[in-house]
């Protein structure tokens, strides 16, 4: 996976004007963005999802351009192939768990560019652990369900990259651990690349391969915390995490 971002936004709100000037390579699977309230975190990844546009740059995702203020291309967000998780999980109160899941298979197939596959669906919420909360409603559900909803609804269609907006500031601080685990080894069975944005320390500690340390709208540090190419090391930390051989 490589991502390329190279961004510049002026947003102008009634008592603050906020430049977002953000420029980052990566090419490891565990992206950390990192920083305070208001430091730029969601913007930037509004922008690489294509629900913000830049004012001027460009984003890259494996090669492909997805934004150049430059070429004039502004790829829509139904066309960058890119999953994003909302901090609420943003779940459709009115759909069950299936049907939220499935929802993303039912609108390509409205807009005529996809088909319904019922066995993906299942094999979904079955890798997710959801088989049993199927016919439940996001309101009967705990946080860690309605999270794992949520991703099963963002992976189901195979996205390129994963984008999770403060994955575990709605659960209770004594499930964000298991959660965080958990995370990892949706990670590892999918294979997709995750830009995890968030401001507590812990999420850094145990998910970051690449930290993206923002503030005032730049990137003010960047560290590689796994060395490239080691794919091997990476696997090895995080089953020594998740406490297994």
């Amino acid at each position: 996976m490589k991502l390329e971002v190279d961004v510049r936004k002026r947003l102008i709100t009634q008592d603050r004007i906020f430049e977002l000037d953000v420029r980052f390579q990566s090419e490891r699977n565990l992206i950390v963005i990192f920083g305070p309230s208001g430091a730029g975190k969601s913007v930037t990844v509004q922008a690489i999802a294509g629900l913000l546009t830049p004012d001027q740059g460009r984003i890259a995702l494996n090669g492909r351009t997805l934004f150049d203020s430059g070429g004039r291309i502004d790829l829509p967000a139904r066309r960058r192939n890119v999953g994003y998780v909302f901090q609420d999980y943003a779940l459709f109160p009115h759909l069950n768990v299936v049907d939220n899941v499935a929802f993303p298979l039912r609108h390509a197939l409205w807009k005529g560019n996809g088909k319904m596959d019922r066995r993906q669906i299942t094999d979904c919420l079955a890798r997710f652990e959801l088989t049993e909360l199927a016919t439940s409603y996001p309101r009967q559900l705990s946080g860690g369900q309605r999270q794992r909803v949520a991703l099963a609804r963002a992976l189901i269609r195979k996205p390129d990259i994963l984008l999770l907006d403060e994955p575990f500031a709605a659960l209770d601080p004594l499930l964000r651990g298991k959660t965080r685990r958990e995370l990892l080894r949706r990670q590892l069975s999918f294979g997709v690349p995750l830009v995890i944005i968030t401001h507590d320390p812990a999420d850094v500690e145990l998910l970051a391969e690449d930290l993206i340390i923002l503030d005032g709208g730049t990137v003010r540090q960047r560290l590689t915390l796994v060395a490239e190419g080691s794919d091997a090391g990476r696997v090895e930390r995080i089953r020594q995490t998740l406490g297994y051989e």
